[in-house]
């Protein structure tokens, strides 16, 4: 699918989709937070792409969509095995090596890795208000994150780890950008979702001994992991994705930030400083102004005389 110009309520569309995944994926960061607890990190991604797989797998069954075409397979594989894998898992260790706040400033580099790569590979453009929006939103994610930092501790091994979870998850997306020309957004992210967990499965005997002793809670939160923000939202971040380019998409993924300062604030009762709310503010207004379209040159009555159509 080509980045030509969609009608008004594509776009539409487009935008609430891409609102859907910033919000389900902000509420993955509070989930992962209860499951981590009782999963390692290898058995919680395993278990949440199962669970996603399972419930794409029979809605793509449920819609009659088959599988995508052969061309499609090599972004599918590419992001499949980078994003729903490598990235997961790298995320979800180097959040036991970090403190959140340490976590959230090295991984926040991904949509400008995507920015990048989309440019390199994909021969997208960097106008001037995505690069200004991206650095507006980036000063907000480094203020997020030393507010979050706290007392907490960083290691090298998980600043590592959350570097690759950030150059992972740029790879996939600029992988799967090209597979959405051949396939819908369900079979891209079915199958994505199929290879990721294929690519997990030798954390399977760690999932099964810590399903058996892990509090119910824990459990659910890793089912919740698998079926919304990771079911849902890669959809409808695919569904986006195919009608817009990766870099911009990438810089949407800022709002995630401070919607889960929001979250952490209303669900956990944890009150946000002063410095973690203005960088919640240019997280989104970083965001605002990445997504904006210079206005068109307005006519003057001399144009409209001239060329014989009304202003």
């Amino acid at each position: 699918m080509t980045d030509s110009p969609a009608s008004p309520a594509t776009s539409r569309l487009a935008l609430a989709a891409a609102g859907v995944t910033v919000v389900l994926w902000a509420s993955a960061f509070v989930s992962i937070r209860s499951a981590g607890a009782a999963y390692s990190p290898g058995a919680l991604a395993l278990g949440r792409l199962l669970a996603g797989a399972l419930v794409l797998g029979a809605v793509l069954l449920i819609r009659r969509e088959g599988l995508p075409p052969r061309a499609a397979w090599p972004g599918i594989a590419v992001s499949g095995i980078l994003w729903f894998g490598a990235y997961m898992v790298a995320l979800n260790w180097g959040e036991q090596e970090v403190d959140a706040g340490t976590a959230a400033m090295v991984v926040n580099i991904g949509p400008i890795l995507i920015a990048l790569l989309g440019a390199r590979f994909l021969g997208e453009k960097l106008p001037p208000r995505l690069i200004a929006g991206m650095a507006v939103s980036f000063a907000g994610a480094i203020a997020v994150g030393f507010s979050m930092s706290g007392e907490g501790h960083a290691s090298v091994l998980g600043v590592v780890l959350c570097l690759l979870a950030a150059v992972a998850y740029a790879g996939g997306v600029v992988a799967q950008k090209p597979a959405l020309a051949h396939g819908s957004a369900l079979q891209i992210t079915t199958f994505g979702c199929l290879v990721g967990a294929v690519a997990c499965l030798p954390f399977g005997r760690q999932l099964v001994d810590e399903a058996s002793r892990a509090p119910l809670s824990a459990t659910l939160n890793m089912v919740y992991l698998g079926v919304f923000p990771t079911a849902l939202a890669f959809t409808t971040w695919a569904y986006a994705l195919a009608r817009t380019t990766a870099g911009r998409m990438g810089a949407t993924t800022y709002a995630v930030p401070a919607l889960v300062v929001a979250m952490a604030w209303v669900l956990l009762g944890e009150l946000p400083g002063l410095l973690t709310l203005a960088g919640g503010a240019l997280c989104l207004a970083g965001v605002a102004v990445s997504r904006s379209r210079p206005k068109p040159p307005s006519r003057t009555p001399a144009d409209s005389v001239g060329t014989g159509k009304a202003p």
